[in-house]
């Protein structure tokens, strides 16, 4: 599976992960980093072209994956910011407490096996005040499709790189200990409904 999860894996979620729709929603999210950011589970570095530079003085990409670090060259060599490769999973972010003003994360909590691990990392992390901003695809209110979730994830994730299609994202976000500020939610257009319904918002750090 090695040769399939750095060399296949990376095209296929790159390409699958880039569509015009999902481009879209990416445009509206990540503009609004702010600072020293930290980007969980940066990928092929999509979201890249999003940054505002005249906001955002560092990117700190966390991505475990060499396969997908090694796709992201292009889009690096492009980066209106820039950035710092951590090369560690979720769940070991290398970075001092209080250390980042924003917390990004777009379609990443869906694959890490110690998710709830992972986001204390990222509570740990940012500052008071500070902001995590996330748009994720997860688990959908609507009981048929829900089911469906249920009943593919096991088989899906198997050779979609640990995805899981069926995780509450705002409820998982909550028990984490961040403070939820907003949640849009909404089906990608033209997309199937088991893998596409969405969850974008704000969430902070409560101050001490």
């Amino acid at each position: 599976m090695k040769f399939y999860d750095e060399r296949i894996l990376p095209v296929l979620i790159d390409k699958t992960c880039s569509l015009g729709q999902v481009m879209k929603l990416r445009s509206q999210v990540v503009p609004h980093c702010e600072g020293t950011v930290l980007e969980v589970g940066m990928g092929s570095g999509i979201n890249l072209e999003f940054y505002n530079p005249e906001k955002v003085s560092l990117v700190y990409g966390l991505e475990p994956s060499e396969g997908m670090r090694r796709k992201a060259s292009a889009n690096l060599a492009k980066s209106p910011v820039h950035v710092e490769w951590l090369g560690l999973p979720g769940e070991q972010i290398p970075l001092d407490d209080n250390s980042v003003d924003t917390v990004l994360l777009t379609f990443t909590l869906c694959t890490i096996p110690d998710w709830l691990s992972a986001l204390k990392q990222m509570l740990r992390v940012l500052k008071p005040g500070g902001k995590l901003l996330f748009l994720e695809h997860g688990q959908s209110p609507d009981e048929a499709v829900h089911k469906w979730q249920d009943r593919i994830t096991p088989v899906w994730k198997r050779v979609a790189g640990g995805c899981h299609l069926n995780r509450p994202i705002a409820d998982m976000i909550k028990e984490s200990g961040f403070i939820v500020d907003t949640v849009e939610n909404l089906y990608v257009p033209k997309s199937p409904k088991i893998a596409s319904y969405i969850y974008k918002g704000t969430a902070h750090k409560a101050t001490e």
